[in-house]
């Protein structure tokens, strides 16, 4: 696993999920992580409420633009987080590879997508607890 960890949020738009997804990880573990974010067809911008939803929590979305997840992305990351299971990827993932499932908010006003922002919130920070635990023990048994 590389220092810091690398991790690949992806779905359709990358407009929504995985903007929350990086967003809200570099959020909870800032220095500890690489956070990025791709999409299978990236749309034009970020979701307004989802930049909204996330100011809301001090996150600034103002350079995020979304972009195409590629190969190169699924082989550099450490971690691969899809938000929607079953997603047909560029390329095989060399990493880890999660699966989440969480609906699209696409057209959500902004108290659906703060709803959303909780969940994914919950498993974000449980994922940045298993990074802190796994690099602990990779760093115990490189200095053994």
């Amino acid at each position: 696993m590389s220092t810091p960890p690398t991790v690949l949020f992806i779905c359709q738009h990358n407009a929504g999920r995985s903007q929350l997804g990086a967003h809200l990880l570099e959020h909870v573990a800032t220095g500890r992580v690489h956070a990025t974010s791709g999409g299978l067809s990236p749309a034009e911008h970020i979701n307004p409420v989802i930049a909204e939803a996330l100011g809301e929590l001090g996150i600034d979305t103002s350079s995020a633009v979304p972009r195409a997840v590629t190969a190169a992305d699924l082989a550099a990351a450490d971690i691969v987080v899809t938000m929607k299971p079953k997603l047909v990827l560029p390329g095989p993932v060399t990493g880890r590879l999660v699966e989440w499932e969480f609906p699209d908010p696409d057209s959500w006003g902004i108290d659906g997508v703060r709803d959303l922002r909780e969940r994914v919130l919950t498993r974000i920070r449980t994922l940045a607890a298993d990074l802190d635990t796994t690099e602990r023990s990779v760093s115990l048994h490189e200095h053994r």
